[in-house]
């Protein structure tokens, strides 16, 4: 498909893990990454792949984890350690450009997939 899809959102405490996953089938070296959009706030970049480099948002260095396996098509967000600040829905955005974190050099958007984190 040329959307990407994502899974694994879920409603989780504070303090425990969860792993996103996003399926693709094109430009498998592309820039691509992971975006949210926490309610009331507008979408921002987690964490992206550029030129076989991981980038991440300053409020998730440490705790969030960024991974592509080409083989399988997916990359994969693994995040822990989550706050209630980590909640919202979560964009994979794949055929970037340079920025990773800029929304409009994506091609492609998934649709999404929500994160809750509450006690």
């Amino acid at each position: 498909q040329v959307q990407p899809v994502e899974s694994g959102g879920d409603s989780v405490k504070p303090g425990r893990s969860l792993t996103l996953s996003c399926q693709w089938s094109r430009n498998y070296y592309s820039t691509m990454a992971w975006f949210r959009a926490a309610p009331g706030k507008e979408r921002e970049g987690v964490a992206g792949l550029y030129k076989g480099n991981a980038y991440y948002a300053d409020s998730v260095k440490g705790r969030f984890t960024i991974h592509q396996d080409v083989g399988r098509n997916m990359v994969y967000l693994h995040m822990h350690n989550l706050t209630v600040e980590d909640t919202g829905r979560y964009y994979c955005a794949t055929e970037g450009q340079t920025h990773w974190d800029h929304l409009g050099e994506y091609k492609y958007w998934g649709q999404g997939t929500q994160v809750t984190v509450s006690s």
